[in-house]
């Protein structure tokens, strides 16, 4: 496989029939398996009022995980910025980095990781991602050795230097990634559309920085892999499902966790299966070797320096397989 660091979008999911305690146990052992392959990092992301997503108090859960392992990177995929104030997010990372010496990174995001109804129950102000470069800016005075508000610092935060990322799926993400010299990492699992034109305009736009001297991507993409290619496309039949019903659901004026397979096929064929599939462009599905031939392809494309994998099998066995199906995939694909 071309060279690229290899790592994991963990969204905590909640399957049916099973409650948060379920997912954040499957998160830990998700972890432990990626720490005991070889991957670089496993991050956790923002969301609110998802049922099927466990991962709303994201720093709370890296804390969880970091007690549970022992070596690999763990951070957010990320915090979504205006939903909080900088020096709140620098005081929990910062007691992270304290926690978890050389183990956290934080990735920023400008989208509510919500609907408007639930923006609103966040007390977010809608104006707050315009203000997303400069509170970036400082969040980062605040985890670096200068404050950039005079008489206020992050305690535990200063000086811990945990490093930043911006995540994205715009060229506006890009832009600033590159404007400020940091990584940036494009949600390409499930925003495709932007993917080649962002990598581009970050890479001819980047200005060094104390954090990073070279552009550094990072690019998502769905992975299902398991011992057969029907097993996975059947494991893929169950994701698509679950995204009708996340997307679409509503519609049926039935409770989200009552729906049957039947009316999430029903959603599919009705238009949903457009959107869900677009969203699920960049998806390796099959047994190692063709899992292993896609993201070969997908580095071709993307150039990127590290690709980070969501393994979105509806359990957490499923998950595991994959995770581990794909670390013997990288191992046997030569370059």
């Amino acid at each position: 496989m071309t060279r690229a660091r290899l790592s994991i979008l963990d969204l905590a999911p909640i399957a049916r029939g099973q409650t948060a305690s379920d997912s954040f146990a499957g998160s830990a052992a998700l972890a432990q398996s990626a720490e005991a392959l070889g991957y670089e990092r496993v991050w956790y992301a923002e969301h609110h009022n998802i049922a099927s997503i466990a991962s709303s108090a994201t720093s709370v859960l890296i804390a969880y995980v970091g007690a549970q392992t022992r070596t690999i990177r763990l951070g957010a995929g990320g915090i979504m910025l205006p939903n909080h104030a900088p020096l709140t997010i620098a005081e929990q990372f910062g007691t992270l980095a304290a926690m978890y010496p050389g183990r956290i990174d934080l990735g920023l995001g400008r989208a509510p990781g919500s609907d408007q109804i639930t923006m609103r129950a966040l007390r977010r102000d809608p104006r707050s991602s315009d203000a997303f470069p400069q509170d970036v800016l400082e969040l980062q005075g605040y985890l670096g050795d200068q404050s950039r508000i005079p008489g206020v610092e992050a305690v535990p935060g200063k000086g811990s230097h945990v490093p930043l990322y911006i995540l994205g799926s715009s060229l506006f993400g890009a832009k600033l990634a590159a404007a400020l010299g940091l990584p940036y990492a494009f949600a390409s699992h499930f925003a495709p559309g932007d993917l080649l034109a962002a990598i581009a305009a970050y890479r001819d736009e980047f200005k060094p920085s104390e954090q990073l001297d070279q552009p550094q991507v990072i690019a998502g993409v769905n992975v299902i892999a398991a011992e057969t290619t029907a097993a996975a496309h059947e494991q893929l039949l169950g994701i698509r499902r679950v995204r009708a019903i996340s997307l679409y659901g509503r519609r049926l004026g039935v409770p989200l966790e009552d729906l049957t397979d039947e009316q999430a096929d029903q959603l599919l064929a009705a238009g949903a299966s457009a959107q869900v599939d677009h969203m699920m462009t960049y998806t390796a599905a099959g047994t190692p070797p063709e899992v292993g031939e896609y993201l070969d392809d997908f580095l071709r494309l993307t150039g990127a320096d590290e690709l980070i994998t969501v393994h979105q099998a509806p359990t957490i066995e499923g998950r595991l397989r994959s995770v581990t199906l794909l670390a013997e995939a990288v191992r046997t694909v030569t370059v």
